[in-house]
Order: C-alpha cells, then structure tokens, then sequence
C-alpha cells in the first residue's frame, strides 16, 4: 500500500506586485531582480484575507479535482510560517470551513520545507492505517513579515496556497503512489535565514532576515544531494525522472540544481516567474500547476525537493 495523489488545488491573490512597481518602494530595478531571481512579479493578500482564507481556496479546489468533500477527509496539516493566530492552528479554520467535522488538524512549521514535511507526516498516518485520506495544505502570506524596505528581501516573497489530496492506495492505482520522503534539518544554519523577531523571544513578528550568498550556496548543495539521496534509497535512475518540482526561490538555484542531476529545464516545473518565493506554498502551486497545465500526467515519475530555513530541505519521489 502506498499513498496517492487524488487532486491538488491552488491559490494566489489578485493584487499582483510587479518589478516595477518595486522600483518606486526601494531602490532595485526590474532587469536586476530578473538578472539574479528569475522574479517578474508576486501576488499580495489583501487586507482581509489572512493564511487561512488562501488556504481554504486551495482546499476546496483540491477538493473538488479529487472528486471528495470535507466529510471524506481524516486529516488536514497545513504547513505554514505565517499562520492567522499564535494558537488555535490555522489548519482548524480550514476544517471548519470545508465542513470536516470529524478527524483532527494541525500545523507545522518546517519554513519552505513544510509542504515536504507534511506530506510526510499525512503519508505515515495513511501507511500505518491510522487514517485514510488526508488533506496537505502548504500556505503563507510572506507579506506580512516583509520588510519592504529591505531590497534584498522584499523582492523575492510572495503570498500564496497549494493543496493535495492523499489517500490510501488500491489495485487500480497500480504503480502510482508515494514511493519515498527524505527530511533533514541542521540548526548550525538556522542565523542565516530567519526572523527578527518572534512570540517567545521579542513578543513580535519580526521580519524575514537572510544572507543570500550563503543561503544560495547550501541551497544547491543541499537540494542536489537530497534529491540523489531519495533516488538512491528507491533504487531508480535518475534518467527516468520525468520532471522536477523543485522549491520556487531562485532560478539560479533551480538551474544549478538540475544541472548537478543532469536534468534538462524542459523537464523541470518553474512557477517563481509569476509568484516569487511562496515558503511551504511553493511546491503543492508548483505540483498543481503542472498537473493543471497538462505537462504532469498521469504515469509520470516526479521528483520534488526544497529547502528553508532551519535549515530543513527534503526531497519526495512520487508517481502520479
């Protein structure tokens, strides 16, 4: 028995934010975050919609394309950085508003890994039959801990919410399942990409503080060798990946990554272009875009891999 994907959902914001429209908060340029993130634009939460409400669109949506409602879901996980309280957990709002009344909801905080994390938590529910569906929900609004004075930082995050529907494995899904999730996590690296602030220790939020070059460069490392690690601890050769979904923080780290595995672009979802860097959002709007988009079919070997702060970084291979 394996876990396996029955629908994925997504949402992003209308209010959208351009480069340009940056050039008139802090001293950048269009040509200079194109040069060196890839990023056109990113989509902002209104003032009224807050992580939880991202979420719920993305739910229902994941939802609707796995041909189920709330009252078929055991359990929903959100991974978020930014959830809508300090407690209760975000994840219960969605469950109140897709009308689950049974089961149980949580968050986790794993940075633009939770997705990753999640997924993993839900898949060993559904392997050990504690559950047999559940909900994963990565979402954030990023905006709100962005000090857009910061050019170095405001530039790069977004808002924004992906979901997938999982569930237990039958005979007629054949080879398709989860077929392995590694995580890992180092705190010697955690100063690097971090807050200013937070509950426990300043009684506030903060905002989004990172050393780029350094985060870039154990962006590559990391993801390179988490991406081999699941291939190798699943036996497969990594030519017959049909495509990488990577974490959508940087093109260059997503090239640099895919050039390391020997991947070609043409085989490897990019989404940042239109959103920036969405944290846990990232993968489950990647994975949906390209299954909505027609190139993920079903069939297909997919490889996933992110990273954040922490840091934590993992890497997932599933066949749809």
């Amino acid at each position: 028995m394996k876990s396996v994907i029955r629908g994925t959902g997504s949402y992003l914001p209308e209010k959208i934010l351009t480069n340009f429209d940056l050039e008139k908060m802090v001293e950048t340029s269009d040509a200079w975050i194109r040069e060196r993130t890839g990023i056109q634009c990113r989509h902002i939460a209104d003032k009224e919609e807050y992580t939880s409400t991202l979420a719920i669109h993305a739910a229902k949506e994941a939802l609707k394309n796995a041909h189920l409602t709330g009252e078929d879901i055991d359990l929903i996980i959100l991974a978020t950085t930014t959830p809508d309280d300090t407690t209760p957990a975000t994840a219960v709002r969605v469950q109140e508003a897709i009308g689950m009344t049974h089961g149980f909801a949580f968050d986790i905080q794993a940075a633009c890994s939770g997705f990753m994390y999640a997924l993993n938590v839900a898949n060993q529910f559904i392997l050990n039959k504690s559950i047999k569906t559940a909900l994963v929900i990565g979402a954030e609004t990023l905006s709100r801990i962005v000090d857009w004075k910061d050019r170095n930082t405001c530039v790069l995050f977004g808002d924004g919410a992906g979901a997938a529907v999982i569930s237990a494995s039958t005979e007629e899904d054949g080879e398709a399942g989860i077929l392995d999730i590694v995580l890992h996590s180092d705190g010697r690296f955690r100063n690097l990409l971090t807050t200013t602030g937070g509950v426990s220790r300043t009684q506030t939020t903060g905002y989004v503080l990172m050393e780029g070059r350094e985060v870039f460069r154990h962006a590559v490392m990391n993801l390179t060798d988490v991406a081999e690690e699941v291939l190798n601890r699943t036996h497969t050769d990594k030519n017959t990946v049909d495509f990488l979904v990577p974490h959508q923080a940087n093109v260059r780290i997503i090239e640099g990554t895919a050039k390391k595995l020997n991947i070609p672009m043409e085989r490897v979802i990019v989404t940042l272009t239109e959103h920036g860097n969405t944290s846990a959002a990232s993968i489950p709007l990647a994975l949906h875009h390209g299954i909505a988009s027609g190139k993920l079919k079903k069939g297909h070997l997919i490889l996933l891999d992110a990273m954040g702060g922490g840091f934590t970084w993992a890497g997932a291979l599933i066949r749809l």
